[in-house]
């Protein structure tokens, strides 16, 4: 095996071995704070019709806590994490493009918290409300604690990391693996694509996949304008 292939594996190994320690070191952390996040989601996303969750099973909370705890572990991790990812895609920089990578890790996490924040205070919402709109007399509606938090948890997970979209435009066009030129012409390619992630990335309704679509394509365009006008400043330099 091509010794160049090796380093490369030893390096994702000792970076993906990074993410899990930071993560596993979180994890005790949002255990502690699932109860209180439980609490939270309930009482700001869940109509009148929808103030009670249900169990079925004797272990459900403790493993539906379980999941959520560790759903909430790589949001904690998720700076850290983002920074192992990015230095093992991106190797040998140089310091000025170390402190570019480093402000793109701050403007990430922070895109991808805000991710979360916007599910959670506007699309759990919207989503619960027109849940809990089809019960009446004869439709009375029970949703499973479980079901309830692992769309919760899921779905801030997808927002977060659509929302990633900005940093990932400014970065291939920064790095030279393509121009702004090229991703204006590629715009029907890239809705399609965020279309198809959409879907994929949160529950088979296209209530929650037009909210996570319409941002992150707008983050896109975003992304586009701002990394247009970094290629605008550096034309005299190279010219």
């Amino acid at each position: 095996m091509d010794s160049t292939l090796v380093e490369h594996l030893e390096a994702l190994r000792k970076a993906l071995l990074r993410c899990f320690f930071a993560t596993l070191i979180a994890f005790p952390i949002a255990y502690f704070l699932t109860p209180y996040i439980i609490e939270f989601l309930v009482e700001h996303t869940l109509p009148p019709a929808l103030s009670n969750l249900h169990y079925f099973t004797p272990m459900e909370v403790f493993w539906t806590e379980l999941k959520l705890a560790f759903i909430f572990s790589l949001v904690i991790a998720y700076p850290w994490n983002a920074w192992q990812i990015w230095r093992f895609l991106l190797p040998g920089l140089y310091p000025n493009e170390q402190k570019v990578l480093g402000f793109s890790i701050i403007l990430a996490s922070l895109l991808f918290f805000a991710g979360v924040l916007f599910c959670v205070w506007f699309i759990l919402p919207l989503m619960m409300a027109f849940s809990g709109s089809f019960g009446n007399m004869q439709i009375q509606p029970t949703i499973g604690l479980a079901n309830f938090l692992n769309l919760a948890g899921w779905l801030s997970l997808a927002f977060g990391t659509m929302f990633q979209t900005p940093i990932i435009v400014l970065i291939a066009v920064k790095v030279g693996l393509i121009s702004t030129e090229t991703l204006k012409k590629k715009r029907p390619y890239v809705l399609i694509a965020i279309l198809v992630l959409a879907a994929l990335l949160t529950p088979p309704d296209v209530t929650s996949q037009i909210a996570l679509a319409v941002p992150t394509y707008a983050l896109f365009e975003i992304g586009l304008f701002l990394a247009a006008r970094i290629e605008k400043k550096n034309i005299p330099r190279n010219s």
